[in-house]
Protein backbone atom coordinates (compact mmCIF):
# COMPACT_ATOMS: atom_id res chain seq x y z
CA UNK A 1 0.00 0.00 0.00
CA UNK A 2 2.92 2.35 0.73
CA UNK A 3 4.58 1.97 -2.71
CA UNK A 4 0.75 2.66 -4.19
CA UNK A 5 0.54 5.76 -2.19
CA UNK A 6 4.00 6.90 -3.26
CA UNK A 7 3.02 6.47 -6.59
CA UNK A 8 -0.02 8.35 -6.43
CA UNK A 9 1.77 11.42 -4.47
CA UNK A 10 4.54 10.82 -7.64
CA UNK A 11 1.71 11.27 -10.57
CA UNK A 12 0.23 13.99 -7.98
CA UNK A 13 3.25 16.42 -8.72
CA UNK A 14 3.16 15.91 -12.47
CA UNK A 15 -0.60 16.44 -12.45
CA UNK A 16 0.19 19.80 -10.82
CA UNK A 17 2.50 20.99 -12.87
CA UNK A 18 0.68 19.80 -15.82
CA UNK A 19 -2.01 22.17 -15.16
CA UNK A 20 -0.27 24.86 -14.41
CA UNK A 21 1.42 24.45 -17.63
CA UNK A 22 -0.86 22.25 -20.18
CA UNK A 23 -3.41 22.63 -22.51
CA UNK A 24 -6.88 23.22 -21.68
CA UNK A 25 -8.46 22.83 -24.56
CA UNK A 26 -11.01 20.19 -25.75
CA UNK A 27 -9.30 16.75 -27.50
CA UNK A 28 -11.29 14.69 -30.43
CA UNK A 29 -12.29 11.98 -28.31
CA UNK A 30 -15.32 11.25 -25.97
CA UNK A 31 -14.48 9.22 -22.78
CA UNK A 32 -16.72 5.95 -22.12
CA UNK A 33 -19.80 7.71 -21.06
CA UNK A 34 -19.78 10.14 -24.45
CA UNK A 35 -18.06 13.37 -22.66
CA UNK A 36 -15.92 14.74 -24.80
CA UNK A 37 -12.05 14.39 -23.23
CA UNK A 38 -10.13 17.72 -22.23
CA UNK A 39 -6.19 17.53 -23.52
CA UNK A 40 -5.95 17.48 -19.72
CA UNK A 41 -7.72 14.34 -19.06
CA UNK A 42 -5.99 12.32 -21.52
CA UNK A 43 -2.64 13.94 -20.38
CA UNK A 44 -3.30 13.28 -16.61
CA UNK A 45 -4.47 9.40 -17.52
CA UNK A 46 -1.35 8.56 -19.45
CA UNK A 47 0.87 10.22 -16.32
CA UNK A 48 -1.06 8.07 -13.70
CA UNK A 49 -0.95 4.48 -15.88
CA UNK A 50 2.78 5.04 -16.60
CA UNK A 51 3.57 5.32 -12.72
CA UNK A 52 1.11 2.50 -12.19
CA UNK A 53 2.96 0.34 -14.23
CA UNK A 54 5.97 0.81 -12.00
CA UNK A 55 4.29 -0.92 -9.37
CA UNK A 56 4.25 -4.38 -8.84
CA UNK A 57 2.01 -4.77 -6.42
CA UNK A 58 -0.55 -3.64 -8.10
CA UNK A 59 -2.81 -6.20 -10.65
CA UNK A 60 -4.84 -4.16 -12.73
CA UNK A 61 -6.06 -0.39 -13.16
CA UNK A 62 -9.24 0.94 -14.77
CA UNK A 63 -10.04 4.70 -15.68
CA UNK A 64 -12.61 6.90 -15.85
CA UNK A 65 -11.25 7.84 -19.04
CA UNK A 66 -10.68 4.12 -21.07
CA UNK A 67 -13.11 1.50 -21.69
CA UNK A 68 -11.61 -1.43 -20.31
CA UNK A 69 -9.83 -2.60 -16.90
CA UNK A 70 -5.22 -2.92 -18.04
CA UNK A 71 -4.32 -5.88 -16.32
CA UNK A 72 -0.61 -5.07 -14.75
CA UNK A 73 1.01 -7.57 -12.44
CA UNK A 74 -0.10 -11.26 -12.45
CA UNK A 75 1.10 -11.79 -9.11
CA UNK A 76 -0.08 -8.11 -7.70
CA UNK A 77 -2.73 -7.35 -4.65
CA UNK A 78 -4.41 -4.56 -5.66
CA UNK A 79 -6.61 -3.16 -8.02
CA UNK A 80 -7.30 0.34 -8.60
CA UNK A 81 -10.18 2.36 -10.25
CA UNK A 82 -9.18 6.08 -10.69
CA UNK A 83 -10.59 9.95 -12.27
CA UNK A 84 -7.57 10.88 -12.90
CA UNK A 85 -8.71 14.83 -13.37
CA UNK A 86 -11.87 15.20 -11.57
CA UNK A 87 -13.82 18.79 -12.38
CA UNK A 88 -10.99 19.12 -15.36
CA UNK A 89 -13.68 21.50 -17.23
CA UNK A 90 -13.28 23.86 -13.89
CA UNK A 91 -9.26 24.35 -15.15
CA UNK A 92 -9.98 27.23 -17.37
CA UNK A 93 -11.61 29.45 -14.86
CA UNK A 94 -8.94 28.61 -12.55
CA UNK A 95 -11.01 26.52 -9.92
CA UNK A 96 -9.91 23.73 -7.73
CA UNK A 97 -9.74 20.24 -9.17
CA UNK A 98 -8.70 16.91 -8.25
CA UNK A 99 -7.70 12.90 -8.25
CA UNK A 100 -9.51 10.23 -7.03
CA UNK A 101 -8.31 6.61 -6.28
CA UNK A 102 -10.38 3.71 -5.14
CA UNK A 103 -7.89 0.74 -3.82
CA UNK A 104 -9.62 -2.76 -3.97
CA UNK A 105 -8.90 -6.21 -3.73
CA UNK A 106 -10.10 -9.21 -5.81
CA UNK A 107 -12.52 -7.67 -8.08
CA UNK A 108 -13.91 -4.00 -8.35
CA UNK A 109 -17.07 -3.72 -6.02
CA UNK A 110 -17.92 -2.19 -3.18
CA UNK A 111 -17.54 -4.79 -0.60
CA UNK A 112 -13.66 -4.83 -1.86
CA UNK A 113 -12.43 -1.76 -1.10
CA UNK A 114 -9.97 -1.06 0.94
CA UNK A 115 -8.49 2.43 0.81
CA UNK A 116 -8.77 5.24 -1.36
CA UNK A 117 -7.03 8.31 -1.81
CA UNK A 118 -7.93 11.88 -3.32
CA UNK A 119 -5.96 14.78 -4.08
CA UNK A 120 -6.98 18.45 -4.39
CA UNK A 121 -5.38 20.45 -6.84
CA UNK A 122 -5.93 24.57 -5.51
CA UNK A 123 -4.38 27.17 -4.05
CA UNK A 124 -2.39 24.45 -2.56
CA UNK A 125 -2.02 20.67 -2.96
CA UNK A 126 -3.53 18.54 -0.57
CA UNK A 127 -3.84 14.61 -0.57
CA UNK A 128 -6.09 12.74 1.54
CA UNK A 129 -5.51 9.01 2.76
CA UNK A 130 -8.19 6.72 4.01
CA UNK A 131 -7.47 3.35 5.63
CA UNK A 132 -8.14 2.54 8.84
CA UNK A 133 -8.75 7.06 9.39
CA UNK A 134 -8.90 9.28 7.26
CA UNK A 135 -5.22 11.55 7.26
CA UNK A 136 -4.55 14.77 5.28
CA UNK A 137 -1.12 15.28 3.84
CA UNK A 138 -0.15 18.92 2.32
CA UNK A 139 2.46 19.08 -0.43
CA UNK A 140 5.31 21.47 0.82
CA UNK A 141 8.79 21.19 -1.18
CA UNK A 142 7.78 19.08 -3.17
CA UNK A 143 7.08 16.56 -0.59
CA UNK A 144 3.70 15.65 0.99
CA UNK A 145 3.59 16.30 4.67
CA UNK A 146 1.30 14.84 7.43
CA UNK A 147 -1.27 17.84 8.23
CA UNK A 148 -4.48 15.83 10.13
CA UNK A 149 -6.87 13.34 10.80
CA UNK A 150 -10.53 14.26 9.56
CA UNK A 151 -13.72 13.58 11.39
CA UNK A 152 -16.68 14.81 11.02
CA UNK A 153 -19.03 16.19 13.30
CA UNK A 154 -22.40 14.46 13.89
CA UNK A 155 -23.88 17.59 12.38
CA UNK A 156 -22.61 20.04 10.01
CA UNK A 157 -23.54 23.99 8.10
CA UNK A 158 -22.86 23.10 4.73
CA UNK A 159 -25.26 22.11 1.43
CA UNK A 160 -24.17 21.20 -1.62
CA UNK A 161 -27.01 20.21 -4.06
CA UNK A 162 -26.02 18.77 -6.71
CA UNK A 163 -27.08 17.68 -10.77
CA UNK A 164 -29.62 19.17 -12.72
CA UNK A 165 -32.24 21.14 -10.88
CA UNK A 166 -35.28 20.83 -13.29
CA UNK A 167 -35.07 17.13 -12.95
CA UNK A 168 -34.96 16.91 -9.61
CA UNK A 169 -38.00 15.01 -7.90
CA UNK A 170 -40.60 17.47 -5.94
CA UNK A 171 -39.23 15.49 -2.73
CA UNK A 172 -35.84 16.03 -3.51
CA UNK A 173 -36.29 20.00 -4.13
CA UNK A 174 -38.46 20.15 -1.19
CA UNK A 175 -35.84 18.36 1.17
CA UNK A 176 -32.89 21.26 -0.57
CA UNK A 177 -34.87 23.66 0.35
CA UNK A 178 -36.04 22.85 3.93
CA UNK A 179 -32.09 22.42 4.52
CA UNK A 180 -31.62 25.54 3.54
CA UNK A 181 -34.45 27.30 5.34
CA UNK A 182 -32.86 25.46 8.38
CA UNK A 183 -30.07 27.58 8.24
CA UNK A 184 -27.40 25.68 6.50
CA UNK A 185 -25.44 27.28 3.05
CA UNK A 186 -24.60 26.94 0.05
CA UNK A 187 -21.12 25.33 -0.56
CA UNK A 188 -21.00 24.06 -4.56
CA UNK A 189 -18.30 24.54 -6.86
CA UNK A 190 -19.76 21.87 -9.86
CA UNK A 191 -16.06 20.05 -8.77
CA UNK A 192 -16.82 17.20 -6.37
CA UNK A 193 -13.74 16.75 -4.78
CA UNK A 194 -13.08 20.05 -4.09
CA UNK A 195 -16.61 20.03 -2.40
CA UNK A 196 -16.51 16.82 -0.36
CA UNK A 197 -13.19 18.25 0.95
CA UNK A 198 -14.75 21.63 2.22
CA UNK A 199 -17.07 19.29 3.92
CA UNK A 200 -14.88 17.25 5.57
CA UNK A 201 -12.67 20.24 6.81
CA UNK A 202 -15.52 22.13 7.81
CA UNK A 203 -16.75 19.61 9.70
CA UNK A 204 -20.03 18.29 8.04
CA UNK A 205 -23.04 18.99 5.81
CA UNK A 206 -24.19 17.69 2.90
CA UNK A 207 -22.98 16.72 -0.70
CA UNK A 208 -25.94 15.18 -2.76
CA UNK A 209 -26.51 14.24 -6.25
CA UNK A 210 -29.53 11.94 -6.40
CA UNK A 211 -31.17 10.23 -8.99
CA UNK A 212 -33.14 12.86 -11.23
CA UNK A 213 -35.77 12.42 -14.01
CA UNK A 214 -32.89 12.67 -16.91
CA UNK A 215 -30.41 10.15 -15.26
CA UNK A 216 -32.90 7.96 -12.62
CA UNK A 217 -29.04 6.03 -11.38
CA UNK A 218 -27.14 9.50 -11.06
CA UNK A 219 -24.38 11.08 -13.10
CA UNK A 220 -21.37 9.82 -10.55
CA UNK A 221 -19.38 6.73 -11.40
CA UNK A 222 -19.15 3.91 -8.74
CA UNK A 223 -15.57 2.89 -9.40
CA UNK A 224 -14.14 5.95 -9.42
CA UNK A 225 -15.86 8.43 -7.60
CA UNK A 226 -18.82 7.22 -5.16
CA UNK A 227 -17.40 4.35 -3.36
CA UNK A 228 -13.77 6.08 -2.84
CA UNK A 229 -15.46 9.20 -1.19
CA UNK A 230 -18.07 6.71 0.70
CA UNK A 231 -15.51 4.99 2.49
CA UNK A 232 -13.51 8.21 3.20
CA UNK A 233 -16.79 9.73 4.67
CA UNK A 234 -17.76 6.52 6.72
CA UNK A 235 -13.92 6.51 8.21
CA UNK A 236 -14.40 10.16 9.14
CA UNK A 237 -17.55 9.46 11.18
CA UNK A 238 -20.08 10.17 8.68
CA UNK A 239 -22.14 8.46 6.07
CA UNK A 240 -22.85 7.96 1.95
CA UNK A 241 -25.79 6.08 1.40
CA UNK A 242 -27.93 5.93 -2.11
CA UNK A 243 -31.19 7.33 -0.35
CA UNK A 244 -32.09 4.15 1.06
CA UNK A 245 -28.86 1.87 1.92
CA UNK A 246 -25.05 2.08 2.34
CA UNK A 247 -23.58 3.25 -0.90
CA UNK A 248 -20.71 0.27 -0.12
CA UNK A 249 -23.54 -2.15 -0.67
CA UNK A 250 -24.58 -0.70 -3.97
CA UNK A 251 -24.07 -3.50 -6.38
CA UNK A 252 -21.75 -3.17 -9.31
CA UNK A 253 -22.70 -4.91 -12.66
CA UNK A 254 -20.40 -3.15 -15.04
CA UNK A 255 -17.26 -1.05 -14.20
CA UNK A 256 -18.72 2.23 -15.33
CA UNK A 257 -21.89 1.91 -13.40
CA UNK A 258 -23.32 5.38 -11.76
CA UNK A 259 -25.41 5.28 -8.64
CA UNK A 260 -27.18 8.00 -6.78
CA UNK A 261 -25.36 9.13 -3.86
CA UNK A 262 -25.28 11.46 -0.39
CA UNK A 263 -22.12 12.25 1.45
CA UNK A 264 -22.09 13.93 4.80
CA UNK A 265 -22.75 13.86 8.62
CA UNK A 266 -25.34 11.44 10.25
CA UNK A 267 -27.72 14.21 11.21
CA UNK A 268 -28.21 15.18 7.08
CA UNK A 269 -27.96 11.48 6.11
CA UNK A 270 -30.46 10.44 8.42
CA UNK A 271 -32.78 13.28 7.32
CA UNK A 272 -32.34 12.20 3.69
CA UNK A 273 -32.60 8.55 4.69
CA UNK A 274 -36.06 9.62 6.47
CA UNK A 275 -37.44 11.49 3.39
CA UNK A 276 -36.49 9.55 0.41
CA UNK A 277 -38.20 6.06 2.44
CA UNK A 278 -41.78 7.80 2.67
CA UNK A 279 -41.60 8.96 -1.24
CA UNK A 280 -39.96 6.10 -3.65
Amino acid sequence: MQEIIKAIEESAIKIRDLIQTGDTGKSEHENSTGDTQLKLDIASDEIIEEIFKKVPTIKAIVSEEQEAIIDLNENGKYLIAYDPLDGSSLVDVNLSVGSIFGIYENEFNAQNIVASVYVVFGPRVEMVVTTDDVKMYRLLNNEFKFIQNIKLNEKGKLNAPGSTQNCWAPFHKQLIDDIFNDGYRLRYSGGMVPDLHQILLKGGGLFSYPGTSDKPKGKLRQLFEVFPFALTYEKAGGQAVDGFKRVLEVQTTHIHDTTPCFFGSNTEIKRVLEVYSKNV
